[in-house]
């Protein structure tokens, strides 16, 4: 509720709690997408929320919702599909170019569980442009990005490329 009908503050915040549930709760993230959590985290993450601090909260609310939905698509097949049906591709493949590198990182997590899922999710990635921006963070050399961040990318990467139905 507070994902759709929240202030932008309340949103950012249930951003954050979907996140923390979804990534301490590995073995059923199921009851949140099925209480309909998807298309607002999807909205979020393109989005933002403005919140009292606009420009802080938005760049805050995108990072807490791609990291909720990376966590929601691991190991989930039905959330694989209904996270990239509600269009969730397009905006990793911006925050693996140009997020910061808490949202790069979000995006190769999200990237490494849904180039475990179906063809067609794959083959998608593939068409939103995914693997030069997850080649790319794979050689990544800023000394302030996560090793297992390039380790994710580039797991991906041959995921996609060796798997995918393109």
């Amino acid at each position: 509720e507070l994902l759709t009908n929240g202030t932008d503050d309340a949103k950012g915040a249930a951003a954050l709690t979907i996140w923390n549930l979804a990534h301490r709760n590995d073995e059923d993230p199921v009851p949140m997408a099925a209480a309909g959590a998807i298309p607002p985290l999807v909205e979020l993450a393109t989005n933002g929320a403005g919140g009292t601090n606009k420009e802080s909260n938005a760049g805050f609310t995108k990072e807490a919702a791609a990291w909720a939905l990376a966590h929601l698509a691991d190991d989930n097949a039905d959330n694989q599909v209904s996270i990239a049906a509600a269009g969730a591709i397009p905006p990793f493949v911006e925050f693996a170019k140009s997020g910061t590198n808490n949202s790069k990182f979000a995006a190769v997590v999200f990237f490494k569980a849904l180039a475990t899922s179906n063809p067609d999710v794959k083959a998608s990635i593939v068409r939103a442009g995914a693997i030069p921006p997850l080649m790319d963070l794979a050689h990544n050399d800023d000394p302030d990005f996560h090793h297992m961040a390039k380790v994710f990318a580039e797991s991906a990467v041959h995921a996609l490329v060796d798997n995918a139905d393109h």
